[in-house]
């Protein structure tokens, strides 16, 4: 036990340092989960933070920000981030109705009581596949290749997504090649690229006169914020009474289940769910705030599940969410390694023990509900009153650029930083012009580190 808790230390350490972080992230309307959480996720893993740090940093992540992107869902109207568009249609509703402050309640309810389900069932689920995990390993190139194919087909771009692929897995071979010959093998850089590409490729449009003439405008933004609700349910409000029965049965059900798969769009998952639960309950004000807390418990557990589950059964990022915004968790060389030839990982899925996951994870639940749940519960008119008015999204976007130019130039020099922004240029480019999700380019990655040269074996 006494060796156990240095990694208790880190472990709420980093968590608490997540969920600070992500739960002021999370107010601000419009930011993305792979923009805003890759990056600093990427950086405590170079610094060489222990792997209790690193896991419970990125669980303690993930729930906070989708705990605070309720705020300016329901206040304000605008999506918190990708995971929140889904709640836009009830949460709306609310707001006409002169209750978003209910909407709020049953958003973050929904979140915590979800998120302390999803941990357990998804590393229960893990251990019971992890025994196939070397036939997995051995057949990583061909998976990657046909998931990166399926992910494609299925997200929005569709046969745009499948076409782009080609081009994309080209350029990362050029690129890889060109780095290894004149530096060496980088892997951050192309991370970094295209989870930061949609930002990169709006400040690079901006240079260009008939696309900044496209994005002036005229007019400031009007933010219209909600009115503040004078109820107060005490500092932890208990979320088994702000639910009711019926909306803890739906929700309970909903997130074991959903936690326990691992290769489905969360998006499409939520949004799934939420129709089919809505379906079934009759009354039209219990069926808004009932599809509110069951899509946000879907977002926390299938997040926690697509992370979870091919980390603690294989190492391998085989679900749509470990190619994106847990990437760093699988891949992050030198420290996080996926080799090329066998497929064989050395990461967290090597360093951790499946009931290390879950003693970190619960302890990462439990500190970033401690900090994103009563925040959100007390401070959320507050806090979106002086976001809107203090924070820009100039400044997200610096922040996370600087990051960029950091951790490229730290990796490879340069050549890295070339690497990183003209990933980013392309990635953006397909993300805004054709709407290929950031997973399908990160599986990109991986088709061309491991099935290209699987299929070059071939030939």
């Amino acid at each position: 036990m006494t060796s156990l808790l240095p990694d208790i230390a880190w472990a709420i350490g980093a968590g608490l340092v997540a969920a600070v972080f992500f739960s002021a992230i999370g107010v601000i309307g419009g930011t993305d989960e792979t923009g805003t959480i890759v990056p600093p996720t990427l950086l405590i893993i170079l610094l060489g933070v222990p792997p209790s740090g690193v896991i419970a940093f990125f669980l303690a992540a993930v729930m906070a920000k989708h705990m605070t992107h309720a705020i300016p869902t329901t206040l304000l109207g605008i999506p918190g981030d990708t995971m929140a568009v889904p709640l836009m249609d009830e949460a709306a509703q609310l707001r006409r109705l002169g209750v978003p402050h209910i909407a709020l309640h049953k958003i973050l309810a929904g979140g915590l009581v979800a998120s302390f389900i999803a941990v357990p069932v998804a590393v229960g689920v893990a251990a019971l596949i992890a025994p196939f995990s070397d036939a997995v390993a051995s057949a990583a190139p061909w998976l990657f290749l046909v998931a990166a194919l399926l992910i494609a087909y299925f997200s929005p771009a569709r046969w745009a997504g499948v076409a782009a692929l080609a081009p994309f897995v080209v350029l990362v071979l050029a690129a890889n090649a060109l780095a290894t010959q004149y530096h060496g093998h980088l892997s951050a850089a192309f991370f970094l690229g295209i989870a930061t590409g949609p930002m990169i490729f709006d400040l690079l449009a901006s240079l260009s006169p008939p696309m900044r003439e496209r994005m002036r405008r005229t007019i400031p933004q009007t933010v219209r914020l909600a009115p503040d609700s004078a109820e107060s349910r005490g500092w932890f409000p208990n979320p088994f009474r702000v639910l009711d029965g019926t909306q803890l049965r739906w929700l309970v059900g909903a997130a074991a289940v959903t936690s326990a798969t691992f290769v489905f769009s969360p998006v499409a998952t939520t949004v799934a769910v939420g129709e089919f639960v809505k379906a079934r309950i009759p009354n039209s004000y219990h069926r808004l705030t009932t599809a509110l807390a069951v899509r946000n418990g879907v977002t926390q557990a299938t997040y926690l599940g697509e992370t979870l589950i091919p980390l603690v059964a294989f190492g391998l990022p085989l679900s749509p969410l470990g190619a994106s915004v847990a990437a760093p968790l699988f891949n992050a060389p030198p420290r996080f390694t996926v080799d090329q030839q066998t497929g064989r990982v050395e990461n967290l899925h090597t360093l951790l023990a499946p009931w290390q996951f879950l003693v970190f994870g619960l302890i990462a639940m439990a500190v970033a509900a401690s900090i994103s749940y009563p925040f959100a519960m007390r401070y959320a008119h507050s806090a979106a009153r002086w976001v809107t008015r203090r924070i820009s999204h100039e400044t997200v976007v610096a922040t996370f650029t600087a990051l960029l130019l950091v951790i490229s130039v730290w990796e490879g020099g340069l050549l890295g930083l070339a690497v990183a922004l003209t990933i980013s240029v392309v990635s953006g480019a397909l993300i805004r012009l054709l709407r290929v999700p950031a997973g399908v380019l990160f599986m990109g990655y991986y088709v061309a580190t491991l099935s290209v040269p699987a299929l070059l074996t071939l030939a």
